[in-house]
């Protein structure tokens, strides 16, 4: 039991971490914020809500594994490597990739809505 509670320790070890020294990770923890904040302006609907809360988890996730990617390419190669730079544009790639998909979910969502406070 000690041991299952030490994991939680550092993985929320590992959030603090990231959302602090990470400035993409802060970025998109803003984001994120301004997301949930329009939703509750907006009152979107549960399903809603479900696709937003994914897209959130999702490019935060895949935030934090690329910056631990990054870092341990760094610490394994410190040196400019050509495989390591493919290794860390793949990576962040794939950050960016879910994070476009994402916004044109977001605007899915939020246009309609957006629009219809307008008219």
């Amino acid at each position: 039991m000690i041991n299952f509670l030490k994991g939680f320790i550092y993985a929320y070890n590992g959030l603090v971490v990231f959302f602090r020294h990470e400035r993409n990770g802060r970025i998109q923890l803003g984001a994120s914020v301004l997301v949930v904040l329009l939703g509750l302006l907006l009152s979107v609907s549960k399903w809603e809500w479900i696709v937003l809360l994914i897209c959130i988890a999702s490019v935060l996730s895949l935030e934090m594994i690329n910056s631990a990617i990054e870092k341990l390419c760094n610490l394994v190669h410190p040196k400019f490597h050509p495989a390591v730079k493919v290794i860390k544009d793949i990576s962040a790639g794939a950050v960016l990739w879910f994070s476009v998909i994402s916004s044109i979910i977001g605007i899915i969502i939020f246009l309609p809505k957006i629009q219809h406070l307008i008219k």
